[in-house]
């Protein structure tokens, strides 16, 4: 990997934020952490068959990071198979850059809402921990981690999780930003086309960099990331391209599963496939979709789609069920609920009548077609929404690589 930038992913999910670092050319993944078993999957073949790792398989090692001792070690375990730990694939190489984002569930808005106690029982509040346990053992230069908005205002038990994190990382040895609230990004200005706002904490190694530390911390926020943004862009922009799948008159099965509309197998556009919609839910889509192309917007309002939907279900629900993407505008953030149903992204076509695929959930997380996801479509939706836009972690190591030209690994 001649001269490359040494990396570990924790948390890695399906690779988004891999993608963008491999993408900008620089970085060598040393290793990818992740404790489900379809992201890692899809994180083996990615690595193999894009990025050409010959040992992919060792690289990405599935495991629970909390279980730290093993994971550095070496474990023999039912649940996740056996593997000689991170140690043996770091060896005596200098890890320089630690990039990853803790589950965001426990933090999330959605979350504390739909938890009946506020998700201050989840153990993933304290993920950031271990996030800190293996920057504790590598001392890496930088590291990059990612979370949502919501963790700004999460209190699981009495004190402020953003005061324990900053506190944590000083302790470790690292100059972050004094305010959390000043690392929120709106990707929009990026150019992903979808709302999404995200908090980047950048760490600098103050034993590396000593009093240069804070300066390239102001740098970073106020200068090299405000230089990155570009201009927006759409969502029919963005998906407006890919073939269109009609409702057809009668549901058919192919190999066991039930379709309720139409598509042609496509070999250069993977995974773009119609997930089956009952004909109730498909007039409803029709009629939301054709309510925003038409003008009339009776069901913008947040009270009338949940009005609609317990009309039609006989249920009540906190979260408004319906949403229909708008084509000119960004798309609501593509979230990991997606698994569940697809109700709150529907396909502005009125004639088409369906929630998206997982191919146009990829697209407005700025996946490139030629990731092709593999398992079951659930788990699909499911580490695609999860995952950190890939053209958003390019701008990120674009960010690094800027600083890292300026100032040096310094080890």
């Amino acid at each position: 990997m001649g001269n490359k930038i040494n990396t570990i992913d924790l948390f890695a999910g399906c690779g988004g934020l891999l993608e963008g670092f491999e993408q900008e050319g620089s970085f060598n993944t040393l290793a990818c952490i992740e404790w489900e078993k379809a992201p890692c999957e899809n994180l083996i073949k990615r690595l193999e068959t894009r990025w050409k790792y010959k040992n992919a398989q060792s690289k990405v090692i599935r495991f629970d990071i909390q279980r730290t001792h093993e994971l550095f070690d070496g474990y023999n375990d039912n649940e996740y198979g056996s593997h000689n730990g991170l140690d043996s694939l770091v060896k005596k190489q200098k890890v320089q850059i630690i990039i990853g984002g803790p589950p965001c569930q426990a933090y999330s808005l959605a979350g504390r809402i739909q938890d009946a106690n506020g998700m201050k029982d989840d153990y993933r509040n304290y993920l950031f921990e271990s996030y800190i346990a293996v920057v504790n053992k590598y001392k890496p230069s930088f590291f990059v981690f990612e979370n949502v908005q919501g963790m700004l205002s999460a209190v699981p038990d009495g004190t402020p999780i953003v005061d324990k994190i900053k506190q944590s990382f000083e302790k470790a040895g690292y100059a972050v930003i004094d305010n959390f609230k000043e690392s929120m990004f709106d990707l929009t200005e990026f150019g992903i086309p979808q709302n999404r706002k995200r908090l980047i904490i950048l760490g600098v190694n103050k034993k590396i960099y000593k009093e240069k530390g804070n300066k390239i911390i102001e740098e970073f926020y106020k200068t090299i990331m405000p230089s990155l943004k570009t201009s927006k862009t759409t969502v029919s922009g963005t998906i407006g391209d890919l073939p269109k799948l009609y409702p057809v008159e009668d549901e058919f099965k192919l190999y066991g599963k039930k379709y309720s509309h139409s598509f042609k197998s496509n070999e250069i556009i993977k995974n773009h496939f119609p997930r089956f919609h009952s004909k109730r839910d498909i007039e409803i889509f029709r009629m939301l979709a054709n309510d925003i192309a038409d003008g009339t917007n009776m069901y913008t309002d947040i009270s009338k789609l949940k009005q609609l939907y317990q009309d039609v279900t006989g249920k009540s629900s906190n979260v408004h069920k319906y949403y229909v993407l708008r084509s000119n505008s960004q798309s609501n953030t593509i979230a990991a609920h997606l698994y569940k149903d697809g109700l709150r992204h529907i396909h502005p076509d009125p004639d088409q009548m369906r929630s998206i695929t997982v191919r146009e959930a990829a697209r407005l997380q700025t996946f490139d077609d030629d990731y092709e996801f593999i398992g079951g479509t659930m788990q699909q939706y499911k580490m695609i929404g999860n995952a950190v836009p890939p053209k958003f972690s390019l701008v990120l190591a674009k960010a690094l690589k800027t600083i890292i030209n300026k100032y040096g690994l310094g080890c």
